[in-house]
């Protein structure tokens, strides 16, 4: 059994930053990938960011340049640094954790921006 548990979500005005925080335990075997999504209201879950076991890096068009992915392979954790945050930032993010044929998300964290 895999637990993923996010963390760092909240509240922050126009232009501010946060640090989203996951962290992926139990049974694992290798993680592949590590990754950050989110669902606003009406939209469909969609890719943030996401980092390989090697350290490769995609990021979406619409955060590039305003976030950085980062993952610690030994604790089995990943980071989502984000700033310059605008309101259609908001929405929840999800963690997912990948590795073989396995993939597993956290329950989610609610980022708002807002003045």
């Amino acid at each position: 059994q895999v637990q993923v548990v996010e963390s760092g979500g909240g509240l922050v005005q126009p232009g501010g930053s946060l640090r989203l925080s996951c962290a992926a335990s139990g049974r694992i075997f290798g993680i592949n990938t590590m990754g950050w999504y989110r669902q606003a209201p009406g939209n469909q879950r969609e890719l943030v960011a996401q980092i390989t076991a090697g350290g490769l890096i995609k990021y979406q068009d619409s955060v590039k340049g305003r976030a950085t992915i980062s993952r610690d392979n030994a604790k089995n954790t990943v980071h989502l640094q984000m700033y310059s945050l605008k309101p259609e930032d908001t929405a929840v993010y999800y963690c997912n954790v990948a590795f073989g044929l396995y993939q597993y998300w956290g329950q989610g964290t609610q980022v708002t921006v807002s003045s």
